[in-house]
């Protein structure tokens, strides 16, 4: 895992700037990158590439970068894993078109396709998670290209003249001529979000490579225009899924071989790795497949906490006894998640509000301590119909479009009051809904619940609902914007069933946009690979050539990862309802967040920040701590952003030019 950058100016006398800027940009990318970085520079064409190295392949020098294919031709940055590399290796040499290797790394292997193929034809052969720029020197393009599923991150822009790329905006800033100016409707789609949506930024002009897609750039200017073109696409795959033959049972046998094969792929690696184990279907199975693969005790992490309503750390523990693992566990604090707020606006470089960056943060600390990569259960959710709401968000709308509006709003209405009384700790609705089963969350939840039922005559209306931080970001800003777009399927969600539609939508929008961020800043922050075998395309792809029943029946999602997990750990252990990775944020923001809290949100912090409105902050507040709500999740996106924006107006120390020159391996055509 590394961080890349880079910058391109139209005219091609400042080489020598040109190399600053990038080892400049490529230094800010430090914790992406803490072993080594390189830069290569054309000074006739205007172009740096620089890149700050995480060895996890081919730890020798065989393996740096910037790198040069055999022909000369082609120049790569590159972020991530492509863990099919050794099988394309063969396919070349089998074909004669294999260069004298150097070295073992998949960099290698991808810049071998792109002289054979080139860079498009290479991207479609390739399975892994990466972002990457390549340099054309024959034709003089620029591709910048990003995984499937949006795993591994990629900005660009302009600064001034030249157009500027890299894995994250603290590089972008490090360009002269960087312009960061605030984009209202990104502020807007955040504050609905709790993320800044792909392709968005929330800097005007800058724009998000979107997952699956590579843009193509042959000058400078075309920056502010260029469109992306898919190499792969998630509808696309749904579109053209064929139904997987057979019974359910040589369903189960056969996802279980996929999967078991992706996991020993991505068991690759030439560093100590580990796996994250939340107790959960996912994690477990990962855990699972992981053990059987693996020749001695696989290493498993886990985070728990102090309050036993969110601590799945327990569960976690029994499943690591069961398979053997060397198991290590850490129990957050509220003095740790304090510890860490103040990082938070630093490390994620934008907005950004989903609450378990917190623990994920801090697992990711403790992970690094020991290994170096770890294999997670991101992605299960959105690929196996994992959410509740795609259990109950169908029944919602069924409802809902039974009852006339009038009663349907009315009864929108009614879950909101129902949330008012159920805020208090001993409200009788709490233990209602432990017996249940439901999650403990679900009573904070039911204000979400109304307004999403209210409005539950068509699922797009309904899912908006049920995933929105903040119903209407309008009312809380200074200057109301038109919200960005999110991504969405086309035509292909036509055909889709209510929760088919919700995984799909899900695995374009919440996947990239929240789940794969908090995890890949949380990791990178801490200089620790992560990897993700449930967004891996042989499976995602397989996925979607299942009937719905194979993954959602009898009210619960991913029965075929359920019954799969059965083989390897016994049912009894994993009967729970569904968590999620949930911290008690409405009790730390009445209890010690509060202080930080109420020093980020006066009148005069909004004001001065000027993209808020205070009155209406203000009222929220004040509802959230007398208890006449639980506010926590909208208060949280609107702290993360005026942290951030606090944060934002400090300088980060500029690095001497002697300290990056010393550092910094140059190569010059």
């Amino acid at each position: 895992m590394c961080g890349i950058a880079g910058i391109w100016w139209p005219e091609g006398q400042r080489q020598g700037e040109a190399e600053i800027v990038a080892a400049a940009m490529a230094a800010r990318l430090h914790h992406r990158g803490p072993d080594a970085r390189g830069v290569w520079a054309d000074g006739a064409a205007g172009i740096a590439l620089g890149h700050a190295r995480l060895s996890i392949l081919d730890l020798s020098p065989a393996g740096a970068q910037p790198m040069v294919s055999a022909s000369g031709r082609h120049v790569v940055v590159f972020n991530g894993e492509i863990y099919n590399h050794l099988d394309l290796r063969r396919e070349l040499e089998a074909a004669g078109a294999a260069p004298n290797w150097r070295g073992h790394s998949d960099t290698e292997t991808l810049l071998a396709l792109c002289d054979r193929h080139g860079t498009e034809a290479a991207l479609r052969s390739a399975t892994g998670m990466f972002a990457l720029a390549v340099w054309d020197r024959a034709e003089r393009t620029l591709t910048l290209a990003r995984d499937r599923m949006g795993e591994k991150p990629l900005y660009f822009g302009r600064a001034g003249r030249a157009l500027v790329f890299a894995s994250e905006l603290k590089a972008l800033r490090a360009a002269p001529g960087f312009e960061a100016e605030i984009d209202p409707a990104s502020v807007a789609a955040y504050l609905r979000n709790s993320c800044v949506p792909e392709p968005h930024c929330i800097y005007r002009g800058v724009r998000k490579v979107e997952p699956g897609a590579l843009v193509r750039l042959s000058h400078p200017a075309e920056a502010a225009f260029a469109e992306p073109r898919s190499y792969w696409s998630l509808g696309a795959t749904i579109a053209d899924a064929e139904p997987l033959g057979g019974d359910y049972r040589s369903m189960c046998n056969e996802v279980e071989a996929c999967l078991a094969e992706v996991v020993r792929s991505q068991m690759l690696s030439d560093v100590p790795l580990g796996c994250f184990l939340s107790g959960g279907i996912d994690s477990s199975l990962t855990a699972a497949l992981m053990t059987r693969a693996a020749k001695g005790p696989v290493r498993t992490y886990a985070i728990g906490f102090e309050d036993a309503r969110f601590n799945e750390a327990p569960h976690a523990r029994r499943v690591a006894e069961h398979l053997g693992t060397a198991h290590t566990e850490f129990t957050l604090t509220e003095a740790d998640a304090l510890s860490v707020i103040s990082e938070l606006p630093t490390i994620y470089d934008e907005p950004f509000a989903d609450p378990s960056q917190i623990p994920t943060l801090l697992l990711a600390r403790l992970t690094r301590q020991h290994v170096t990569v770890a294999l997670s259960g991101d992605g299960g959710d959105e690929v196996f119909g994992g959410y509740n709401r795609y259990t109950f968000g169908p029944r919602m709308l069924e409802w809902g479009q039974w009852l006339p509006e009038p009663l349907r709003r009315a009864a929108g209405r009614s879950m909101q009051v129902l949330q008012r009384i159920g805020t208090s700790e001993r409200s009788w609705l709490r233990p209602a809904a432990r017996g249940l089963g439901l999650p403990v969350t679900t009573v904070d939840k039911l204000s979400r619940f109304g307004r999403a039922f209210a409005d539950a005559g068509d699922r797009e209306a309904l899912y908006c609902g049920l995933v929105s931080t903040c119903n209407a970001p309008a009312s809380l800003m200074a200057s109301p914007a038109t919200e960005a777009a999110s991504r969405s399927l086309g035509a292909v969600a036509r055909d889709l069933r209510p929760a088919e539609w919700m995984m799909a939508t899900d695995a374009l929008t919440y996947l990239p946009g929240d789940i794969l961020v908090k995890v890949d800043r949380a990791a990178m922050s801490a200089s620790l690979e992560t990897r993700a075998p449930f967004l891996d395309r042989r499976v995602v792809e397989l996925a979607w050539r299942l009937p719905i029943s194979a993954r959602i029946k009898d009210g619960k999602g991913k029965r075929i990862l359920r019954d799969i997990l059965d083989r390897y750990v016994p049912r009894q252990l994993m009967e729970r309802p569904k968590q999620g990775f949930a911290i008690p944020l409405d009790g730390w923001l009445r209890g010690p967040l509060r202080a930080w809290a109420g020093d980020l949100i006066t009148s005069t912090a909004i004001r001065e920040a000027g993209v808020l409105e205070a009155g209406a902050v203000g009222r929220l507040w004040d509802a959230h701590q007398e208890g006449r709500d639980n506010a926590g999740w909208t208060l949280w996106a609107l702290l993360m952003l005026q942290s951030w924006l606090r944060t934002s107006d400090l300088k980060m120390q500029p690095q001497k030019r002697e300290d990056i020159v010393a550092s910094t391996v140059f190569m010059r055509v």
